[in-house]
């Protein structure tokens, strides 16, 4: 059956995870490092657009896009069909040996489209967190210094640099230290926590007076910065604060990085969730996860002086930018260019947004409603107060997934549910996933 053939629709046809999947988990118990966790032990063998069908044949909504990889839609035909050819012809030679045309492909559209109408370069690595390091070596050798600030609720990686710019310890960093130095978490623009009516100026003047007087703007070779958090819980920072603090980076000889891992590629209804702050023009962006519809692929693009800083032989690795995962890249990049794409972020936030703020207005548990485009989330207080509710979202996603609808939590505190819907996903199944999380928030 090609899996074209999936039909569009929530079906449950045994308890959730059924037997098929109940003894395949068994056996991932024996055989997988116990390290690696798994959130819906739901063993998953086919998908298309926004259903995943499993083992035991249940087809269920998938609001987490494999936490925002496959944004374009799961088997996207395109895709499929780039990787096919690309497969048939070459799989490997390393770029830095010999050389072949996908990658100078994803590197021309990537200069094209990032924030910014200067000259631009890039590079392109495997993972998110291998593209957070590079970026940071490229600011380091750029600059000639050697501290970087974060923000609090970030999220960068596991690596050991990445797990020192993560604010959240547990999960990612416990016991794994010591960390790499040169880290610095700042305050970030927190509208639903800040005080009442603090701009996002007046946030980023809070974050600059730290970065001077803690680390001093001369150490700084790097701000880093998720234009929207992720983990952190879809924290958008209030209007004109990622402008200001770029601006303060650049009088200071400072770069500028975005960290657009989560928050790229159409996610938002722009190319970028930078794009959305007008003005902002980060030096660096950092792209992986949506770039290539499923296939391990990421990038570094920014301005040419600063990525041109390193060493020929500095940047690069064994499989970073591969043929397949890069001809994959090309066919999700080519769409978005194409158009229609974006339109369907909007789209998907025009039906998201509403049904969410009318649960907000019925239910107290439901503190704040935020996110832009297809990137929309719920944070969960104790009615009356602003105390983070972790089990009201532990509750509410237990009942989404034994319903076939997968979501995503999230948050510093634990309290966030978040959406990341495929941008293939039809208005009906939206719907009917939405009416399956607000039955669980009114069980509540």
């Amino acid at each position: 059956m090609n899996t074209l053939e999936i039909a569009q629709e929530r079906k449950l046809v045994t308890a959730i995870p059924g037997p098929k999947s109940q003894e395949l988990h068994k056996k991932k118990l024996q055989e997988v490092s116990h390290g690696v966790g798994t959130m819906i032990p739901v063993y998953i063998e086919r998908a298309h657009g926004a259903i995943l069908i499993d083992v035991d044949g249940n087809q269920l909504i998938d609001l987490g896009s494999g936490i925002g990889v496959v944004t374009i839609g799961h088997t996207n035909q395109q895709v499929v069909d780039a990787v096919i050819e690309q497969v048939q012809k070459l799989t490997h030679s390393l770029f830095t040996v010999t050389p072949y045309v996908p990658y100078i492909q994803v590197c021309e559209i990537l200069n094209r489209h990032t924030p910014g109408k200067f000259e631009k370069r890039s590079a392109l690595f495997n993972s998110g967190a291998e593209a957070v390091e590079n970026a940071v070596k490229i600011a380091r050798k750029h600059t000639g210094r050697g501290e970087i600030a974060v923000f609090d609720h970030a999220y960068h990686g596991r690596t050991n640099l990445t797990m020192a710019m993560n604010f959240k310890a547990h999960p990612y960093n416990t016991g794994f230290g010591p960390f790499a130095p040169g880290v610095n978490h700042v305050p970030m623009s927190y509208p639903f926590r800040d005080p009442e009516g603090m701009t996002g100026e007046e946030a980023a003047r809070r974050a600059i007076t730290y970065m001077e007087k803690r680390v001093g703007a001369e150490s700084l070779a790097a701000v880093v910065i998720e234009p929207i958090q992720g983990e952190g819980g879809f924290i958008v920072p209030a209007p004109g604060f990622l402008k200001t603090i770029a601006d303060w980076a650049k009088k200071n000889g400072i770069v500028m990085v975005a960290d657009e891992v989560q928050s790229g590629m159409a996610r938002t209804g722009k190319w970028f969730a930078s794009d959305w702050e007008e003005g902002f023009e980060p030096d660096l962006v950092i792209i992986a996860k949506g770039i290539a519809g499923g296939m391990p692929i990421s990038a570094v693009t920014g301005r040419a002086e600063i990525m041109d800083a390193s060493h020929p032989g500095g940047l690069g690795g064994t499989y970073g930018g591969n043929p397949v995962a890069a001809a994959a890249a090309v066919a999700v990049l080519s769409q978005l260019e194409a158009g229609g794409v974006f339109e369907q972020a909007e789209r998907i936030e025009k039906i998201l947004r509403p049904r969410l703020e009318a649960m907000k207005a019925k239910y107290p548990v439901m503190g704040d409603v935020r996110g832009r485009g297809a990137m929309q989330a719920i944070e969960f207080v104790e009615p009356g107060t602003m105390n983070p509710n972790a089990k009201a979202v532990e509750a509410v996603s237990k009942h989404a997934h034994q319903n076939g609808v997968v979501v995503l939590t999230a948050g510093t505190y634990g309290n966030v549910i978040r959406f990341l819907p495929p941008l293939a996903i039809t208005d009906e199944l939206l719907n009917e996933a939405l009416d399956v999380i607000e039955a669980g928030i009114a069980a509540l």
